[in-house]
C-alpha cells in the first residue's frame, strides 16, 4: 500500500513570529505522533512524509490557543497614548523575558527584553483592536535559540482605547413560551465587532397587558 511505502516524516516546528529569522526546528520521525514541549506562543508545524522518491507536499498545522488559567504569574497594562506599558512580577529572575503581542497569529510582533525590572513599552497600539499580550521567561537569549527554553509567564488581552460594540446580537429567537416566562437566545457579537471587552447583554421588553415597559 501507499503508506507501507512511506520511510518516514520531517516535522518542521516553527514559533511565530519568526522574528528572529531562525530555521524552523526540523524532526525526522519514524511514528505518526510527536511530543512537542512549547510555551504558549503560536508555533506552525509544517508535515512532510518522505520515501526514496523524495516528499510530499506539506500539511501545515496552527498550534490553537491554550487556556491561560494556570500560569504563574499576572501582567498589568496601562495605556499611554498609543502606547503600552506592560508590568510583571517575576516568580524568579531569569536572564531575559520574550514579550509577544499583536492582534492575531498573523499579526503578532515580538521582543526580547534582556532586564529582569518587569516593565516593558509597547508602541503603536490601534484603538478599538483587542491586543494579545504574552510574557515569556528565559534563561537562554540569544535569538536562534531562546524558543527551546521559554516558559509562558503570563497572558493578557488589552484594548487601548474601547467603543461601543459595533453591531447587535443577532439572531434572536424566543422559546418555551409560558404564561410567565419565555427563553431568549441570540448569537454572541463577533469578537472583531465588540471594540472592547463586553460587559453583558441588557434586555428590555414591554408588558403589553399592562401597558408598560421593563
Amino acid at each position: 500500500t501507499q503508506s507501507e511505502n512511506i520511510l518516514g516524516y520531517y516535522v518542521n516546528v516553527e514559533r511565530i513570529p519568526n522574528s528572529c529569522r531562525d530555521s524552523p526546528n526540523r524532526i525526522i520521525l519514524k511514528d505518526r505522533r510527536v511530543l512537542l514541549n512549547l510555551s504558549m506562543a503560536y508555533y506552525r508545524v509544517n508535515i512532510f512524509a518522505y520515501n526514496k522518491a523524495g516528499e510530499s507536499s506539506q500539511t501545515i498545522y496552527i498550534v490553537p490557543d491554550f487556556s491561560a488559567t494556570d500560569l504563574p504569574g499576572q501582567i498589568h497594562v496601562k495605556h499611554l497614548g498609543t502606547n503600552a506599558v506592560v508590568t510583571w512580577t517575576p516568580e524568579y529572575n531569569p536572564k531575559c523575558f520574550v514579550v509577544d503581542w499583536g492582534t492575531s497569529k498573523e499579526d503578532m510582533r515580538m521582543k526580547i527584553v534582556n532586564t529582569a525590572t518587569g516593565n516593558f513599552t509597547l508602541e503603536n497600539f490601534q484603538p478599538y483592536k483587542s491586543y494579545k499580550i504574552m510574557v515569556h521567561a528565559s534563561d537562554v537569549c540569544q535569538c536562534e535559540s531562546f524558543t527551546r527554553h521559554e516558559k509562558t509567564f503570563g497572558v493578557t488581552h488589552f484594548y487601548s482605547v474601547e467603543g461601543v460594540p459595533r453591531t447587535g446580537p443577532a439572531n434572536v429567537t424566543i422559546l418555551n413560551i409560558t404564561k410567565h416566562s419565555a427563553l431568549v437566545k441570540w448569537t454572541e457579537i463577533a469578537a472583531e465587532d465588540c471594540l472592547g471587552f463586553l460587559q453583558g447583554y441588557r434586555i428590555s421588553f414591554t408588558d403589553s397587558s399592562r401597558k408598560r415597559s421593563l
